[in-house]
This record gives C-alpha cells, structure tokens and sequence, in this order.
C-alpha cells in the first residue's frame, strides 16, 4: 500500500485470491479471528464484521455486554469478571474491550492462539486524536500488545449506520493482512466514510493521523435533590485535515487506513531535551 494513493473502488463483491478459501490454502489450517468492539455484543457492527470474516477462518467474539464506549486502554483489576457465551462462539463480558481480548486470548482461547483480531465495526469515527479515548482501537492495541497481529475499524457518521462497505473491506484487509502479517507494534486504524447518498467510495489511502482540537464545554446542572452534576462535552472547533491526514481522506470519501505504532517516545526530542539539566540527585 502506498500513502494516500486512492486504489479501486470497494464497492465490488470479494474476489480472487482474498477469498477465504484460497487464504486457508496459504495459512494451511483456517486461522482463528478473534472480534471485538466497545459498542457491545448486540452491535449491528460487530455482527456485519464477523460474518464477512467468516469465510476466511474460524470466528470468535468476545465484546463487552453492554455499549463500553471512550474508555480507552482501561484494564479491570479491582473486580472479577463475568463471561457469557450467548452462542457457541460468541461471548459477552462484563468488562471494557481490553478486558475481553486479554481474557479472550490468555483464557477462553488458551488452547488455541488466534491469528488475528479484529476490532468493530464502531459507530463513529476514530480520527486523529480520538484514538487516544477510543474502546474500538484499544482493543486492537492490546491485540499488538500480546504479538497478534491487529485491525480497528470504524464507520464514520453519526446517526446512520452503513456496515456493509466496512465490513467488506475489513475482509479484504484482514486477508492481507493473514497472508503477510504487520510491522512489528503496530496495528492499522481503517475509517471508512459514509455512504449517505448510496454512491461508491472512490478507494482509499494510508494515512497519519490528524488533530482534532474540541472547545472546552463542561455543562452544570443541578439533580433534583439540589446537588451539582457536570457532563462533558465539547463541540468540534478545529481540524486538522492537511494533506495525508486520516481526516483528508474522509473528506475526499476515501478510507482512511492509519498504521499505528505502539512505541510513543518523541524521538525528535531528544536534541531538544539535551539541554534538560537538573539538580539531582
């Protein structure tokens, strides 16, 4: 894949060598996918993603029970944790998204490592910034964190919902992706934007990541027994959206797909800090 180089379209059905047989065929046995999200179990997206990765391997979910949105890379250590395996395969637990591929990986699917994970399908954008805040890219990072391989993907919008082209591809991705792997600590963010007036995207790009800068809204009220409650909010003020940014790619309705580097040392500061000089001890 190039940077920001548009590729044809997606809106054509999976075909040739991407289709699940013939990545069996590469891989030898079928691959286990393990799929997560942090919209929970009953998601439209988490449905629409697992069943365009089936031809491709084995499928797992393991999603939190409920909607476990903005809470980024949280690990629960201060409680036990509730597994319920709704159907063969599919499993609800009461924890955040890096709860459910930790345990899903090191507990559930102990016998059987998988090969890939694959987080979503979110509704919303993970643009720029948010991947900061985001469940959907936290549990891909934890996949990287424990050496696999690892997709989010989300469809940007706010209200209605198309999984259809973010499912398919996913797919598309995720067979490369079985067939070649990823560079070391590092997991790929894909943005996929909406489809509201039904025409195809026009390809898409590989990306960096943008800004996205929001106005500082706290508001206060006061519940019915006089005490002050606040809710954050923030309306989006400011936007990065130069040319390569995730946020020019979906502007120009292509999908965005973001390599993303676990390793968050700035090493263009170091000559910068040289002059750090303190009295210590």
């Amino acid at each position: 894949m190039h940077p920001t180089r548009p590729r044809g379209r997606v809106g054509s059905r999976l075909q040739g060598t991407i289709l699940g047989g013939n990545v069996r065929r590469v891989m030898g046995a079928a691959p286990l996918i393990l799929v997560c999200n942090d919209d929970g179990i009953h998601s439209e997206g988490i449905a629409a993603l697992a069943e365009a990765l089936r031809p491709l391997g084995d499928v797992v979910i393991a999603a939190p029970d409920r909607e476990r949105s903005a809470v980024s890379h949280a690990l629960t250590l201060h409680r036990p944790l509730r597994v319920e395996e709704i159907e063969p395969g599919r499993y609800a637990i009461d924890g955040t998204p890096t709860d459910c591929v930790n345990l899903a990986v090191n507990g559930i699917l102990r016998a059987r490592r998988p090969s890939l994970v694959v987080s979503g399908i979110n509704k919303g954008a993970n643009l720029g910034d948010d991947v900061t805040y985001s469940g959907t890219v936290s549990a891909a990072m934890e996949g990287t964190l424990l050496g696999l391989p690892s997709i989010a993907i989300s469809a940007t919008g706010r209200d209605r919902f198309r999984f259809d082209v973010a499912a398919e591809f996913a797919a598309r991705l995720a067979a490369w992706v079985l067939e070649r792997g990823l560079p070391p600590d590092t997991l790929l963010n894909v943005n996929v934007p909406p489809q509201a007036d039904g025409r195809p995207l026009s390809g898409y790009a590989l990306t960096r990541m943008g800004r996205r800068r929001y106005g500082d809204a706290i508001i206060e009220k006061v519940d019915p027994r006089g005490k002050k409650y606040y809710w954050i909010g923030g309306d989006e003020v400011e936007v990065d959206a130069e040319e390569g940014t995730d946020f020019r790619a979906i502007r120009e309705g292509r999908i965005s797909v973001t390599p993303i580097h676990l390793d968050l040392t700035n090493y263009k500061s170091f000559d910068a800090l040289q002059a750090l000089v303190l009295p210590w001890p």
